[in-house]
């Protein structure tokens, strides 16, 4: 039996393989959880299933699966796949994930064997290579590294387990002669494991640079959309927009050449239906706006109108809105997408074909009105004023805020300043819901976020008569001078409203009060925009990467190296910039050279040793050998001994190693070579050198059999 003291060292090899491996599903656990596709049952059932296994890893739980339960459970979820995949996911990757994470659950619990363990290396696999295709995010990259940090781990210490396992289960004798080389195995692990990670950022590094990124658009098509961002298309109910004014997520980002920061409203959708709880539009016809060569015309006319013309670019992030965000009156747009759709109210949208981010160019007129000339229809102006059932205190309330008004805009100023006087901002939501919003906001807790505002003016616009309509949309946003980009993220989502008025058509209102706790400009604001320069750099240089921008980088670079006057850095880029057309043309075989350079690094100095001491081993059959050759040989004996079980601890002798192997011929032959060694290495009998070259030979020939 093995005991205490041999089971020590095995026991602590394997539980950090066994860590290493649960970090390897944790950090594709956590990669795909990043993406925002994962929902959250399953979400929290892996994260239990991994947190036990790491408390059982650890010893401090102790929980065992029965085998019948683990069959009864994959039984029940053959039966729930289809249902998964056709009813529920409806879509192959989706259920596919979810296949992944029960699987990688169930069997980080009940992982036992090698087996077993192969299995959970094949999911940790499969789960990162999900969220390579779900997430564009720079959070990607970090749990790459962790990912391949942890494999290396993994296969090496999986290796010493299993080589443990081996020798322990091979006799008591062979593990007395095995408690050596502990001193080494640090160091050895070590070079493996920079070994190992040298090779694959230089094979990474290199296709890096010679291959653009295309798996992303291969597999767009079974990428479903990561989230619902509310309130930006046809409908919105009281209370969403503050939900999404929780998070700190980059929604777009906005670049305008020559105006630096924008100091405006970026207009979504306009919703002009209320049923007490929720602005909508109804199915309407819309136009279709073909683009022609990618440039859509969407006003003609303004170039003789007054106002402020600006031209920006906008980035939308991943979010499932088909939406497109415009400052003022867009005249133009560019843009590359089939078909750009407007809704009588002004929303703009187009088809998303994938989740994937947009990108379009927009020059705009900056003004808080529509043209003068502008006609409002009697369907259209009948829209505007209906109302649903209403709290007969709301009306009475409209006109008590606009006494003393007399025209239409006298009485929407009105009720815009005395809704930001009188009521207070808050993000708070409702602790439950409840029957009627509008009136709670108004007149029992009389404080609440900008839709509130919004609807509250624009229904109270409409009880006295003037049409009005709800605009969802987000406010400026912040300047990144890392960047030169403008970040609009979800916490700058807002709404206002929109009121016609006689002689100027849609006029903009804004009642909602400033936030009276604005967001603190410290050292956490500084490290986001930090981080958003980073997560641009790896939108624009990663998963955007392409033939475009391998030129332009090799061109930025030897820029770069012309305005240092470091003429060397511009004929490095030049030489990059050639050497990758030369890759693009001869793909195979550089990937072959890399692949050859790759083995060289990795497998070269091994050879060259080996080499080397064949080398001296002929030579001493030679009679031509030195003293310090006999050291040599025998070393080479001991690690033939060695790959038969048998390792020479560091307290025997040479003799005394002789001594103690079991009897045999091996035995015998070894006892002979030990004694040329001696008269070799210390006695200076050079002719003993042959006499262990011929032994050993004989020993080398006994392993092979």
């Amino acid at each position: 039996m093995t005991t205490p003291a041999a089971r020590a060292p095995q026991q602590v090899v394997e539980r950090f393989f066994q860590f290493s491996l649960l970090g390897m599903l944790a950090s594709g656990y956590f990669a795909v959880l990043g993406s925002g596709y994962l929902d959250w049952p399953t979400a929290i059932l892996t994260l239990a299933a991994l947190c036990l296994r790491a408390l059982m890893v650890a010893g401090v739980v102790k929980f065992e699966v029965p085998g019948r339960v683990v069959a009864a459970l994959t039984l029940l979820y053959i039966g729930f796949y289809p249902i998964d995949y056709f009813y529920i996911s409806e879509g192959f990757l989706p259920a596919a994930v979810h296949l992944i994470f029960f699987l990688g659950a169930v069997k980080i619990l009940t992982a036992k064997t090698s087996r077993d363990f192969t299995f959970v290396k094949a999911i940790a696999v499969m789960a990162l290579l999900a969220a390579a295709v779900l997430s564009v995010s720079l959070a990607f990259f970090a749990f790459l590294t962790v990912f391949l940090l942890f494999t290396i781990a993994t296969l090496s210490s999986g290796e010493v387990v299993r080589s443990t396992r081996l020798f322990i289960s091979s006799g008591e004798t062979r593990r007395a002669l095995s408690r050596s080389g502990l001193r080494a195995f640090p160091r050895r692990l070590g070079m493996l494991s920079f070994g190992l990670f040298g090779g694959i950022l230089l094979l990474t590094a290199g296709m890096f640079f010679v291959l653009p990124r295309t798996a992303r658009a291969a597999f767009q098509r079974f990428v479903p959309q990561r989230y619902h961002l509310p309130g930006f298309s046809n409908e919105v109910t009281l209370g969403e927009i503050g939900e999404i004014k929780q998070s700190s997520t980059p929604v777009m980002h906005v670049f305008s050449q020559g105006h630096g920061f924008l100091e405006v409203r970026w207009r979504g959708a306009g919703l002009t239906h209320f049923d007490g709880k929720r602005w909508f539009n109804p199915p309407a016809y819309e136009e279709s706006l073909r683009p022609e060569g990618r440039r859509v015309l969407l006003h003609e006319g303004l170039a003789s109108r007054p106002g402020h013309r600006i031209g920006y670019e906008i980035r939308l992030s991943d979010v499932a809105s088909d939406v497109l965000f415009v400052a003022g009156t867009p005249e133009s747009m560019i843009i590359d997408v089939p078909v750009v759709w407007r809704s009588p109210a002004g929303t703009l949208h187009v088809p998303r074909i994938n989740g994937a981010g947009l990108r379009y160019a927009v020059s705009s007129l900056l003004e808080e009105e529509t043209s003068a000339s502008a006609q409002l229809s009697p369907a259209e102006r009948v829209e505007a004023l209906e109302l649903p059932p209403l709290d007969e205190r709301i009306p009475r309330l409209a006109r008590d805020m606009a006494a003393g008004s007399t025209t239409p805009e006298q009485r929407a100023r009105a009720l815009e300043r005395r809704l930001r006087h009188d009521y207070g901002y808050t993000l708070e939501l409702l602790p439950a819901p409840v029957a009627d919003p509008l009136a709670t906001f108004l007149f029992a807790r009389k404080k609440g976020h900008c839709e509130y505002f919004a609807s509250a003016m624009a229904v109270m616009l409409r009880t006295l008569g003037i049409p009005s309509r709800v605009v969802t949309g987000f406010l400026s946003g912040v300047y990144n001078p890392m960047t030169g980009w403008q970040v609009v993220r979800a916490s700058d989502a807002h709404s206002w409203v929109e009121a016609w008025l006689p002689r100027r058509g849609w006029v903009t209102f804004d009642p909602t009060p400033p936030d009276p706790s604005p967001s603190y400009a410290g050292w956490w604001s500084r490290a986001g925009l930090v981080l958003d320069a980073a997560d641009q750099f790896w939108q624009d240089w990663v998963v955007g990467y392409d033939f475009e921008r391998q030129i332009t980088l090799a061109a930025r670079m030897q820029e770069s190296g012309r305005q240092l006057r470091f003429s060397w850095l511009g004929d490095a880029a030049a030489g990059i910039e050639t050497g990758m057309s030369a890759a693009r043309a001869y793909t195979v075989q550089v990937l072959i050279l890399f692949a050859v350079a790759a083995l060289a690094i990795l497998y070269g100095p091994s050879l060259v040793r080996k080499l080397r001491a064949d080398l001296r081993v002929r030579r001493a059959q030679r009679g031509e050998a030195q003293a310090s050759d006999a050291t040599l040989l025998y070393e080479r004996m001991l690690r033939v001994l060695e790959r038969r079980g048998m390792q020479k601890p560091p307290w025997l002798t040479p003799a005394e190693f002789a001594r103690v192997l079991p009897a045999s011929e091996l035995a015998l032959l070894v006892e002979d070579l030990t004694g040329a060694y001696n008269e070799f290495r210390f006695g200076g009998r050079s002719d003993a050198a042959p006499r262990m070259v011929r032994l050993l030979r004989r020993i080398e020939t006994l392993e092979s059999r």
